[in-house]
């Protein structure tokens, strides 16, 4: 969707929706300015602390280049998990991939390290119950030890100018960016709007499945890193 146009959602299948809100993700930004933003967020995260032998999970991983930056930052027990197997079929790289759906995790108890998840939740179409089995399958997952990380949108003061500019015919027309996000935003809105006004559910579930090391909100994100509750 661009500045001149606009398409509604329920006159387009699911698989034209998903093609074109990939097309404007392209347009966001490219492979490696991604791979770059994650290392980059990987590093505030602490992953220095992490042992590069870790069994680590990717899920929501899409074209999977947060496993790419995991795998430059020397991790080398790599693990993709998305429901598109489009999606899937685009990584090339040692991680080993599943197509499996992240409310049924394809993984035994108490098995892997790590969990991460960047951008994917607010994917889901219910919020609160599929986040409920989404974590609830991550704390299953994870070893008595191990880390659940996620950074997902938060509806701070700075996304809600973001969203202010964004809607603005002239910033859309002079920023490639802007319309991106713009049109993702379109795209997405049945699921992200309802994510962004679930707060209190949101962080309910988080502390009825981990036990919080870190939460921080801030530029749009919240970054959150918990240990399971056994």
């Amino acid at each position: 969707m661009s500045v001149t146009e606009l398409v509604k959602v329920d006159s387009l299948s699911a698989d034209e929706v998903r093609t074109r809100w990939e097309e404007a993700y392209v347009r966001f930004e490219s492979p490696e300015q991604e791979i770059a933003k994650f290392i980059s967020r990987l590093k505030r995260l602490g992953q220095a602390d992490w042992k590069r032998n870790a069994q680590i999970v990717d899920i929501f991983c899409g074209r999977g280049n947060g496993l790419k930056a995991l795998e430059l930052l020397g991790f080398t027990d790599l693990e993709g998990v998305d429901i598109s197997p489009e999606l899937v079929a685009r990584y090339n790289g040692p991680a080993k991939m599943h197509v499996a759906d992240c409310r049924n995790l394809p993984f035994e108890d108490e098995s892997r390290d790590i969990v991460i998840v960047q951008g994917g939740l607010h994917h889901l179409p219910q919020i609160p119950e599929d986040l409920d089995r989404t974590l609830s399958e991550v704390r299953r997952v994870l070893r008595p030890h191990g880390l659940f990380v996620m950074v997902e949108p938060w509806l701070t003061p700075f996304l809600q100018i973001i969203h202010f500019a964004s809607e603005q015919r002239i910033v859309r027309a002079a920023s490639q960016k802007f319309d991106a996000f713009a049109t993702m935003t379109h795209y997405e809105a049945d699921t992200y709007f309802p994510w962004l006004a679930a707060a209190d559910s949101i962080l309910r579930s988080l502390d009825q499945n981990f036990v919080t090391t870190t939460m921080k909100r801030g530029f749009g994100k919240l970054n959150f890193i918990g240990k399971p509750r056994k």
